[in-house]
């Protein structure tokens, strides 16, 4: 891009903007050297760099780039063997402060910035740099005592002599205060003095070192503090000897890391440049274009950058897909020139990785070069019209231009004949269009409102103009061409409506039709304007009412929810009611077990029924409401039922009252409720007991049980329960854990299982079961 260019559009402008958003001298260095690139990787990474930059600051995330300086030239005198000052020392100690605490910002934050990421890791700590400078030089610059013992110890001598001459001097402003021009003590020459007067020289003795203008006071060094002085001035050059050699200690130190010192300079000016281009994006409320190489520009409600906020109407403009050249009609101030000044302002931000002032999901092109002939350029110096400046500058771009190229015409043909003008600006367009370049003109000549229409891939496009407030709006409307408003205005500042009429008349045919043509356009834009302001406006109606039912449905789904909570909760309370009841049956059972009538497969199969005796509340609660239907059913003694409150098959004994029955439901015996019967619809034939075994699965009964540490008699008391529910769990085998210890546990499991009739056998834990320690029980 040439200077010429970025003079004209006003490039330098935007770049004072962001130099003022860099918080480093480092940063506005890289800001001010920022220039438009053509290459299209390059470009793209920019973008990255500055959304990157973008999404942090839009998290109120702001990266401490505080205390960081350009340390370069001091790196390059310690390089070559000089010694640095305090000042230097201590900036690159803050340097290297500030770019560990920008790497640490960095490479803490939770979402994914990979280029971000990447520079912060080439960033290096030099911890140890820094804590040797820190450990000589105070915040202020100062080398501190601390430094070096030697420096302490002659630090501590200087403050000896010091305290020494001014306590001797001290007794001279006392004893001879008469003899002073002023009772205070002074330094002169880096020497303490007393202020004499001019009449008392003799009396005191000593060295002048200076006196006071009028001549009447003489700075004197008494004799009896001359060799105290000499003490002291004797400390103090060994005082600058030894601050010497620690700064020439430390320049050598930085020298010796002056490569990453070097790196961590460059890495912390580009993490700098980024940020402030992401603060101009922010400020500008601009947004990052879809970047491509194709000449494709797209931007919608697009302001010109320079323009504020307040003041600026924004535009859609969009070229390079179905039409490569717009041509922008109508008459003089009314914003076509700020509307071409934006799209090539716009265009060389986004080349120079600034995201562009328009709303999000625009696209902008990467062009080889952007050309522009806009404003006044008459040359009083090389005595050219501005017809002939216009000229000798399109000429410029004719030599130049190509498909790659953006050009941009302000008033194309203007400053000479109308007729020759406008002829001579459509064969320039013809020529720059045939050379596939992208183009946007401006001109108020009449002749070019119809070139679009006679021309492909050429659009017509102008500024609108209030004919009632006789000021323009600055709206670009694309597909439309301008019309002059003359009759229009003349009219509204009270010309005779004859005289408005008689002009006409002087207007030909094809140019009345052509206003016509123009004016019904613009009708028909208005419309369609409103028509989608309509369908906008029902669009968000329609969003409105979407979310509402999502909402509607979410709350929905979360009672669903409760309730089906709810009714899980009374379901669980209910099995855990008729577990307690089935327990206490069971218990009783177990009581009755060494009745001799009373067989194993007998407990067994009662213990599994109520196990299974859960209630499933539909089924119950369907049953119930048959039950309730059949309720009036008399029933007799032998009649099969379904005790619905245990889910199982039993048989009628006896009417005990009106509502209750006994019944029998495997070896139980219950007195229940009418409801809870449901008739089975026959008798029963015999009243044996059923024999079968029941097996299933119980989930609160382990297949191991750990007797380690158990006393030996409470440990087969639970081995005997164990084995028993087993057995009602349906379990093949279980595991006993009892340990090797003294081996009497084991023997005890083992002559337990030789004796219960239900083990078939038992054997030693595997390698893997766990050896001598488990012993395994397998089942009939």
């Amino acid at each position: 891009m040439n200077e010429r260019i970025l003079r004209i559009l006003e490039y330098k402008k935007i770049i004072e903007r962001l130099d003022r958003q860099a918080a480093t001298s480092i940063g506005k260095d890289l800001a001010n050297k920022l220039k438009p690139s053509v290459k299209m990787e390059e470009v793209s990474l920019l973008q990255e760099e500055t959304d990157e930059a973008v999404r942090i600051l839009r998290a109120n995330q702001s990266i401490p780039l505080g205390g960081i300086y350009d340390i370069r030239e001091s790196l390059k005198r310690s390089i070559i063997g000089g010694v640095l000052s305090p000042e230097e020392c201590l900036n690159v100690a803050n340097t290297i402060y500030g770019g560990r605490q920008a790497k640490e910002f960095i490479e803490a934050l939770e979402e994914e910035y990979p280029i971000l990421v990447d520079l912060a890791q080439r960033i290096t700590p030099l911890r140890e740099l820094e804590r040797q400078i820190k450990s000589c030089l105070d915040d202020h610059g100062h080398v501190m005592d601390s430094a070096s013992q030697k420096l302490r110890g002659i630090r501590s001598s200087i403050r000896t002599y010091e305290s020494r001459v001014r306590d001797r001097l001290d007794s001279y402003t006392k004893q001879n205060s008469n003899m002073l021009s002023d009772a205070i003590i002074t330094i002169r020459n880096d020497r303490y003095v007393l202020p004499v007067k001019q009449e008392y020289r003799g009396s005191i003795g000593g060295i002048v070192h200076d006196q006071s203008s009028s001549g009447q006071t003489l700075f004197m060094e008494p004799a009896a503090v001359v060799e105290l002085n000499n003490q002291l001035q004797e400390s103090r050059v060994q005082e600058s000897r030894e601050i010497e050699r620690i700064l020439r200690d430390l320049s050598e130190q930085i020298a010796g890391q002056e490569g990453y010192l070097e790196e961590n300079v460059k890495v912390l000016a580009q993490i700098d440049f980024i940020f402030a281009r992401g603060k101009l994006a922010q400020e500008m409320k601009a947004a990052k274009p879809l970047m491509n190489d194709r000449g494709v520009i797209r931007m919608e409600q697009a302001r010109h950058p320079l323009i504020p906020s307040e003041e600026v109407v924004a535009n859609d403009v969009a070229i390079g897909e179905s039409y490569t050249t717009i041509v922008i009609t109508g008459p003089n101030t009314g914003g076509k020139t700020v509307t071409l000044k934006m799209v090539g302002l716009c265009t060389l931000m986004a080349q120079s990785g600034l995201q562009v002032p328009a709303l999000d999901g625009c696209e902008m092109s990467v062009f080889d070069q952007v050309f522009a002939d806009i404003g006044d350029e008459q040359s009083i110096e090389q005595s050219l019209s501005t017809f002939s400046s216009h000229m000798t500058n399109i000429v410029d771009i004719l030599k130049e231009v190509d498909d790659r190229s953006l050009v941009l015409f302000d008033e194309l043909g203007a400053g000479t004949d109308p007729q020759e003008g406008a002829a001579l600006a459509m064969s320039i367009l013809d020529e720059v269009i045939g050379r596939g370049a992208r183009v946007i003109a401006t001109t108020h000549y009449p002749e070019l409102k119809a070139y679009g229409y006679n021309r492909e891939k050429v659009i017509n496009a102008s500024v609108e103009f209030n004919v009632e407030t006789l000021q323009p709006t600055y709206r670009l409307l694309i597909g439309v061409p301008g019309r002059s408003n003359a009759f229009d205005i003349s009219k509204r500042l009270g010309l005779d409506s004859s005289v408005i009429d008689q002009a006409k008349s002087h207007i030909g045919v094809e140019s009345t039709s052509v206003e016509n043509m123009i004016a019904s356009l613009e009708k028909a834009q208005h419309e369609a304007e409103k028509d989608y302001e309509e369908a906008q406006r029902l669009l968000e109606e329609s969003e409105k009412l979407r979310e509402e039912l999502e909402q509607k449905w979410q709350q929905f789904d979360n009672q669903k929810e409760a309730l089906y909570k709810k009714a899980e909760e009374k379901a669980a309370k209910a099995l855990e009611k008729a577990r307690e009841e089935a327990q206490l049956i069971v218990d009783e059972i177990k009581s009755m077990k060494t009745d001799s009538q009373m067989k194993e497969h007998e407990w067994i199969e009662a213990r599994k029924m109520l196990e299974e005796a859960k209630p499933n509340l539909s089924k119950k609660q369907e049953n119930k409401t048959k039950s309730r239907k059949a309720s009036d059913k008399e029933l007799k003694p032998g009649d099969e039922i379904k005790l619905l409150t245990v889910n199982q098959n039993g048989s009628v004994l006896e009417k005990v009252s009106e509502r209750e029955y006994l019944v029998q439901v495997g070896i139980m015996k219950v007195k229940v409720d009418r409801n809870d019967l449901q008739p089975l619809g026959k008798q029963k034939q015999s009243t044996e007991k059923p024999m079968a075994m029941v097996r299933g699965s119980n989930p609160h009964v382990k297949t191991e049980l750990d007797l380690r540490g158990e006393r030996y008699e409470d440990a087969l008391r639970q081995l005997e329960k164990y084995v028993d529910d087993a057995l009602l769990a349906g379990y093949s085998q279980v595991s006993i854990i009892h340990g090797k210890g003294t081996g009497a546990l084991r023997k005890g499991v083992q002559e337990f299982a030789k004796k219960h009739r239900s083990i078939a056998s038992s054997r030693s834990g595997g390698a893997g079961e766990g050896g001598s320690g488990v012993t395994v029980l397998e089942f009939r």
